[in-house]
């Protein structure tokens, strides 16, 4: 099972919670998760792209970075590990994202992807003039396949013609071209799911509840199922964040801290913004990111539990049908990545490879 981190590119990463550790994202704190992390043998790192924050007590997510420019400079200070970088495909041409591509895979060749953010929330594009109207909730996937075919196109052969109804590509050339570049999304809904299966390589798919691990397999038994349709393999990365200590009982108290101090202004602005989809699905993120149970923590799938307890947990994660990976946060990133690097994977039976140094 590959592993990666998600890494913390808006202030306080994923907890909206006043006693959650506190910090601003910077190049110096994502250059140190990102290097602790291929000491210890993650797979990839991810970058999101956030364009508005939630405001409340905690300003969650009101300071972001840009993540192509993010990775970028991580690729310049890493050597093997796979780096992904996201497009807001309403702010960012494909030909433009194919030449940044292009660019960073001459620092690191082999090692940038591309996560396809299609865009759920107004407030991030109405403040730009960028948001094309309501009726991008229901096109939103189609014009993602059409900004993923001129990715492809540019890269794999260095030149598109796309007419289609969102982009119309005259000639459009890119050179020098970097081949094959994985492609990710983060597809939930049945039309997200079916567009991940005929597009990219990866699927993320949240996790679900606290110290649940398998329950997400009837959303990768979903992906499978739109992948044998489409005739091709796409692998799901499940989404977990994990809070760990020395027993359950530490790790349980550091959760109830931060749910009994949740940012509630946070929250309702989010809520808010989801509820703007009012045809989303059950699955959709729209829907799921504002359940009641673990909120706090954006409804991710949450790891608590001592360090052998969280490796017993992902090993079960990892019989999941179709899973390629698990994509991690932290509650506190630095120590969580050594934490897990040097107390929870040692301990895992599908990350045996890497405490043996044989490559995935």
């Amino acid at each position: 099972m590959d592993v990666g981190v998600f890494i913390p590119i808006g202030n306080n990463g994923w907890l909206i919670s006043k006693s959650a550790p506190q910090y601003m994202p910077s190049f110096e704190l994502n250059k140190t998760i990102v290097q602790k992390a291929e000491q210890h043998g993650f797979d990839f790192a991810l970058s999101m792209i956030k364009l508005r924050g939630f405001g409340g007590a905690t300003e969650f997510w009101d300071h972001n970075l840009e993540s192509f420019t993010l990775m970028a400079g991580l690729a310049a200070v890493t050597e093997r590990i796979k780096l992904y970088a996201s497009t807001a495909i309403l702010t960012l041409p494909p030909a433009m994202v194919a030449r940044m591509v292009s660019t960073i895979d001459s620092i690191a060749p082999g090692r940038i992807g591309v996560n396809i953010v299609t865009g759920w929330a107004p407030g991030e594009y109405t403040q730009m003039g960028l948001w094309p109207g309501d009726e991008h909730f229901s096109n939103r996937y189609a014009r993602a396949t059409e900004y993923v075919k001129v990715l492809r196109d540019l890269t794999e052969t260095g030149r598109s013609d796309l007419a289609g109804e969102f982009y119309a590509m005259d000639d459009c050339v890119l050179s020098p071209r970097p081949g094959h570049v994985d492609i990710v999304a983060a597809g939930q809904s049945e039309t997200g799911i079916r567009f991940a299966a005929e597009n990219v390589e990866y699927d993320f798919l949240n996790g679900v509840g606290i110290n649940t691990p398998t329950a997400m397999a009837p959303h990768g038994e979903r992906l499978l199922a739109a992948s044998r349709a489409s005739g091709r393999d796409v692998g799901a990365l499940a989404l977990f964040m994990v809070i760990a200590d020395e027993t359950d009982e530490l790790a349980f108290a550091k959760w109830q801290d931060y749910h009994d101090n949740a940012d509630v202004e946070a929250l309702d602005y989010r809520g808010n913004e989801a509820a703007a989809d009012t045809a989303a699905d059950e699955n959709s993120t729209a829907r799921t990111i504002s359940l009641p149970e673990g909120a706090v923590n954006f409804n991710m799938g949450t790891l608590i539990g001592s360090y052998e307890n969280v490796a017993r947990m992902l090993d079960e994660l990892a019989t999941v049908p179709g899973l390629a990976g698990v994509m991690l946060t932290f509650d506190d990133f630095v120590a969580g990545v050594d934490a897990f690097g040097e107390r929870i994977q040692p301990l895992m039976t599908s990350r045996a490879h890497v405490a043996a140094g044989v490559p995935a």
